[in-house]
């Protein structure tokens, strides 16, 4: 563990550089024209300002790689990653990195919403590694032009969470103290089931609507029980129960897939592997995180799989909302029924 506090710094640094670089294209091109497609992939469609980010991104890791070699897997690259040094061997590799670059590119190329920068690094276990294996994360935000203000978070495995508040016009920064919400209910608050795209929205929503119902019980006229955030940014949306501004969020997209072909429509685009590359960062902070199961989150250290995952602020709150979010799954056949006692 030691060893990889060495990369922290390096990291760091990257992603000053990262989100300099991005600000910069904001500030100097007209919008559209970084909202222009670069590139349609299968998982996902590159953006011109993510081009702007993986620029940064390879050329900053080279300066780390020459004293850890390391593999690179990153959003926007070669979907089995790249080696730097480059010619390096992947088994000669000491470190696997996951990068998202930007998170929340649609948000922020719109001026809409801060994205994130998500970066994870495991010791190199080859395609065997997983998203467990990760015990270094960092995650810095990519504000809006008119927003000076940056938050940056890392931590490593069994140390907890550093956070600071950078303003980016004077270069200070000041200790960040974050605290996921104690809770035990989310009445007056924010509870989220995310449903950012068109095609099975109204099932996300009724899943939302019974969760609630079971949770609250039924509302009084004219009130609002609860609220909802939908944040198109995974690692935003873990900022935000990390903080204490969100109490409970279910992604469970790729649930739908069968739902979606049932209506003639294709396979949905879901949260990937390097969208909670800093899951790490959420964890050391308290706030619980399993698939849609209710099984510990893991998934393949790869660009390409579709996963679920589900966030509690703290344990109690899991314990109220967790029957009622796997009771609306179970009865629409999209988990198996599954003892309490079998869940991690």
């Amino acid at each position: 563990m030691s060893d990889v506090r060495r990369l922290l710094p390096a990291i760091v640094a990257l992603h000053d550089r990262i989100r300099a670089a991005v600000l910069d294209a904001f500030a100097s091109h007209q919008r559209d024209t970084l909202a222009d497609v670069a590139h349609d992939e299968e998982g996902d469609t590159i953006y011109a300002v993510d081009r702007v980010s993986e620029a940064a991104l390879v050329e900053g890791l080279d300066a780390i790689a020459r004293e850890e070699p390391l593999c690179l897997i990153a959003e926007g690259l070669p979907s089995r990653g790249v080696t730097l040094p480059r010619g390096t061997r992947d088994e000669d590799c000491r470190w696997r990195i996951l990068v998202d670059p930007i998170d929340g590119t649609r948000g922020l190329m719109y001026q809409k919403r801060p994205a994130w920068i998500l970066t994870g690094v495991a010791p190199n276990n080859g395609v065997a590694t997983r998203l467990r294996d990760i015990v270094l994360a960092v995650q810095t935000e990519i504000p809006l032009l008119k927003q000076h203000l940056s938050d940056q978070l890392w931590a490593v495995r069994g140390e907890g969470v550093h956070a600071q508040r950078i303003d980016r016009l004077t270069g200070s920064s000041v200790p960040l103290k974050l605290r996921p919400s104690p809770a035990t209910t989310f009445a007056h608050g924010f509870a989220s089931v995310s449903r950012f795209f068109p095609g099975a929205r109204d099932v996300l929503a009724a899943i939302d609507d019974e969760i609630v119902a079971e949770v609250l019980g039924p509302a009084a006229a004219g009130k609002a029980l609860c609220f909802e955030d939908q944040y198109l940014s995974t690692g935003g949306q873990l900022y935000e129960i990390m903080a204490g501004h969100d109490r409970f969020i279910a992604d469970i997209r790729p649930l739908l897939t069968s739902v979606l072909q049932s209506r003639g429509l294709p396979r949905p685009l879901c949260c990937h592997p390097y969208d909670l590359c800093t899951a790490l960062v959420a964890e050391e902070l308290g706030v619980r995180l399993t698939d849609a199961s209710g099984a510990v989150l893991d998934a393949p250290f790869d660009l390409d799989a579709d996963v679920s995952w589900v966030a509690y602020a703290n344990d109690r709150l899991r314990a109220r909302v967790e029957p009622a979010l796997l009771g609306a799954l179970s009865r629409r056949g999209l988990v198996p029924t599954i003892d309490p006692l079998d869940r991690g």
